[in-house]
């Protein structure tokens, strides 16, 4: 079982993706729980997912910690296919909750009322490539499949004695 979460092979192109996410969603993560960044720290966050967006605390709680312990496993390639999962369902819940109502567009001209959902989209596709192909090269997942598989060659070598 793990070694199915931590498989992948050495790309750089995914691990660029991977590392992209982790540190947007980290810088993200660290506005909402820690205050970093400007932002309303946790319990400003929380506040605004129960009261305002009507969410359940736990699922407002698993919202905010997928952005910073799905970013900061990304950033570091450490089961990235269950960070970029949170991640995922992070933006999926985002849209359902409030970006679909305006559209696909971001509001860059200050027309709308809030952001259509382009970004979260582009996010979703991103954490997918994660979830199918892995971390990529430089990531623990990587160096963890490699020595899994070194380990699984040595007892076949043994068996086969």
């Amino acid at each position: 079982m793990i070694e199915m979460l931590v498989s992948t092979n050495p790309d750089w192109v995914l691990t660029i993706a991977r590392f992209v996410i982790g540190i947007v969603f980290f810088a993200h993560g660290a506005q909402k729980m820690l205050g970093w960044y400007g932002g309303p720290g946790f319990s400003g966050t929380l506040r605004v997912l129960t009261v305002q967006l009507r969410l359940p605390a736990p699922l407002a709680v698993l919202a905010i910690s997928a952005e910073l312990f799905g970013g900061l496993g990304l950033i570091l390639g450490l089961f990235s296919r269950i960070a970029a999962l949170g991640i995922l369902l992070a933006m999926l819940g985002a849209i359902a909750t409030v970006h679909y109502r305006y559209g696909l567009f971001m509001d860059w001209h200050g027309s709308q009322k809030g952001h259509g959902f382009e970004y979260h989209l582009i996010v979703i596709a991103l954490a997918l490539v994660v979830i199918v192909k892995g971390a990529g090269a430089f990531s623990i997942d990587y160096l963890w499949y490699q020595r899994s598989i070194a380990g699984t060659s040595a007892r076949q070598q043994i068996t086969r004695r």
